[in-house]
């Protein structure tokens, strides 16, 4: 015998496939009017599996890379320079490459944003979403700060050291 459930939005689910919409093992969301059923399978995130792999490797760098360009920023403001280049240059590598990772990250949420018309999705636990508005800040506090240290000293330091620093 075959029976269905009504929805408090007018429609109806078979009993058949009941099992199916509301299985453990399933990923997703249904979605019909306003009802959902949210399907997940117990342990895994739903949105780890919307970034894949790209998404992860965000999460992680722009994680890191957002607290070193602040740094950075707070450094040059203060100084007139950025960071040192610290032992063999790994403290300045990092810089220049946080600055390149939020650059990326800023890139990709753009390119996503004219392609989609959304920005980046949430990723698990919502970091990549976190990820994508600290590297939007740190482009607005790059670009205050840089403009600061044109008008407090008449220039922005280079990538690499010079004569006004570290040189």
């Amino acid at each position: 015998m075959m029976s269905s459930l009504c929805l408090s939005n007018g429609m109806s689910v078979s009993s058949s496939r009941l099992p199916v919409l509301l299985s453990p093992k399933a990923l997703g969301r249904v979605r019909s009017g306003g009802f959902s059923i949210v399907r997940a399978q117990a342990g895994q995130s739903q949105n780890a599996a919307e970034v894949g792999t790209p998404g992860l490797v965000a999460v992680a760098a722009g994680l890191i890379a957002n607290p070193v360009v602040g740094w950075s920023l707070y450094t040059l403001k203060t100084t007139g320079c950025g960071l040192p280049p610290g032992p063999g240059g790994s403290i300045g590598a990092l810089e220049g490459v946080s600055y390149l990772v939020i650059a990326g990250i800023i890139s990709w949420s753009a390119y996503t944003k004219i392609k989609t018309g959304s920005g980046l999705p949430n990723g698990p636990f919502g970091l990549l979403g976190a990820v994508e508005g600290l590297s939007y800040l740190s482009l607005l506090a790059i670009f205050v700060v840089f403009g600061l240290q044109y008008l407090d000293y008449g220039y922005i330091p280079g990538p690499v050291p010079s004569d006004k620093c570290f040189g």
